[in-house]
């Protein structure tokens, strides 16, 4: 096979556009500096990356704004550092499709909300010149809030097609947006006219039939998940959309159905058997020989809010009721909630390899690791008692990975650090808590299907945000609206207006 010829950059096409180191674009930046347009090029600036893969500019593009917009992955990327990368992107579409075939302008800003980031997106069909204008000089004024434009190479005379990137500034005098170009290897920064670029961005993708645009992305006031986040990297949601949209409804229309417990335990039995891959821990991972033998500050004041949020959900009545459905004398087989689910073995080992695949980068290869070692330790943390951790080696082919998991223990339950049998059951991770917690995240639309009165009532009532503890009531939220935009973004039906919460 004839190898394929390589190419340095290419010579930008100017005009219409106007390089960033030119002279003309060192007077335009000087300008628009002066203008206080430029007020978010420092934090871009700062961060900026070049896309890794020829399809990657949608995820570097979004690795950029994260990173300037400081906004905390909770997670590590490599070593000790939590930091947005390429690679961490991957809740809304696999990295594999992503690299052979780039990413859609909906799964971008589903990506953007499943890493914690507050998105207005706008189709060119969707918005106008004018309003894209007044939100680019919003956003150029601002340190807090970035914009990210999809656009189609051609209208600037470029080669390739379509292509996302940062805008850096606003020049209002000669009323042309500075583009960050993640593809450096191919074209530098370059000032273009706003009227081209908005001409560029009213252009179809041909992968979805949509047009193009523009989205804003922000940071929340504060952290919007501390322990819960939706995943996507399997078919869960699928199944989980159809139980939604067409099992739930069917399930309601019984009218033999009288009473909660009888309501839940047909919800329950009724679930996908991989429901609860829907909803995933936040947990707290380290290399086991960078762990040392005590916690950070910081690792445990995350460690102490989420174990308060873990007793909060345990302090729910749906908990307790959803807890008694696991452990009658007819468990769920579907499901297959039994007991030895959160056996001490089973959490260590799923646990371990879940933080191995986390440190190595690669979350799509977590079933790929087997874990050799695996045991629970305890961490005495100063003024707060002992700490459980799950310790041990991940082996995946020839690589190991050694890896301490910090876990959230709820008072309610019996701790691991004073119990003396290796079969007593953890409720960390436990399927009971994903439960109440996927039922909580569902949205109220969902049950207004119930024929009798009384028994909704009682029903929404329990399921209802208004009776929550307020840190519990925003992770709720968040996971409710991650739902909504998982399932848009899948269906290619993506929108910027949240779903009501109740």
């Amino acid at each position: 096979m004839a190898a394929m010829a390589s190419l340095y950059r290419r010579v930008l096409p100017s005009p219409p556009a106007v390089e960033f180191a030119s002279e003309e674009g060192k007077r335009l930046f000087s300008e628009a500096l002066e203008s206080g347009t430029l007020q978010g090029f420092f934090n871009l600036i700062s961060v900026f990356q070049t896309q890794s893969e020829p399809a990657f500019c949608g995820l570097a593009s979004l690795s950029v704004v994260l990173n300037a917009l400081a906004i905390d992955p909770g997670r590590q990327w490599k070593g000790p550092w939590r930091w947005f990368d390429e690679s961490m992107l991957d809740c809304c579409e696999p990295l594999d499709k992503v690299k052979a075939e780039g990413i859609t302008f909906s799964k971008l800003a589903c990506l953007a909300h499943c890493a914690g980031a507050n998105v207005r997106s706008f189709r060119a069909d969707q918005s106008t010149i004018h309003d894209f204008r007044h939100h680019l000089v919003r956003s150029a004024s601002s340190q807090d809030c970035h914009l990210i434009a999809s656009y189609h190479r051609k209208p600037f005379k470029q080669t390739g097609t379509g292509h996302f990137s940062p805008i850096g500034g606003y020049h209002a005098g000669q009323d042309m947006a500075l583009i960050l170009d993640v593809a450096r290897f191919k074209y530098p920064p370059h000032w273009v006219p706003l009227p081209l670029l908005w001409e560029a961005m009213n252009t179809t993708d041909d992968a979805t039939g949509l047009l193009r645009g523009f989205m804003l992305i922000s940071r929340h006031t504060t952290a919007p998940s501390l322990l819960y986040t939706v995943s996507c990297r399997d078919e869960s949601w699928k199944s989980m959309a159809k139980y939604c949209m067409e099992d739930v409804p069917d399930l309601l229309k019984d009218e033999s159905v009288d009473n909660v417990p009888a309501l839940l335990s047909r919800l329950v039995k009724s679930l996908p058997a991989n429901a609860g891959n829907l909803i995933k821990w936040v947990i707290e991972v380290r290399r086991k020989e960078e762990g040392g033998s005590g916690l950070s500050k910081e690792e445990e004041e995350r460690l102490i809010l989420k174990e308060m949020i873990l007793e909060q959900v345990r302090d729910t009545e749906l908990f307790r009721l959803v807890r008694e459905l696991q452990y009658t004398k007819q468990p769920c087989c579907s499901c297959s909630y039994s007991s030895d689910d959160d056996s001490f073995t089973r959490i260590a080992a799923s646990v371990c390899c879940q933080g191995a695949a986390l440190l190595t980068g690669n979350l799509s290869s977590k079933d790929g690791f087997c874990c050799r070692e695996t045991c629970f330790k305890c961490v005495q943390v100063d003024g707060d008692g002992l700490k459980t951790v799950v310790t041990g080696t991940a082996v995946s082919g020839v690589n190991e990975q050694s890896v301490d998991m910090l876990l959230p223990i709820s008072t309610l339950e019996t701790s691991v650090c004073n119990s003396n049998s290796s079969n007593e059951v953890v409720k960390y991770p436990s399927r009971t808590d994903i439960l109440t917690v996927l039922l909580l995240a569902l949205h109220p639309s969902t049950w207004v299907g119930i024929k009798d009165e009384r028994l909704k009532a009682e029903f929404q009532s329990l399921i209802s945000t208004g009776n929550l503890h307020d840190d519990l009531k925003r992770e709720i939220l968040h996971l409710r609206r991650q739902l909504h935009y998982v399932r848009s973004c899948k269906e290619e039906e993506y929108g910027d207006p949240v779903p009501q919460s109740h």
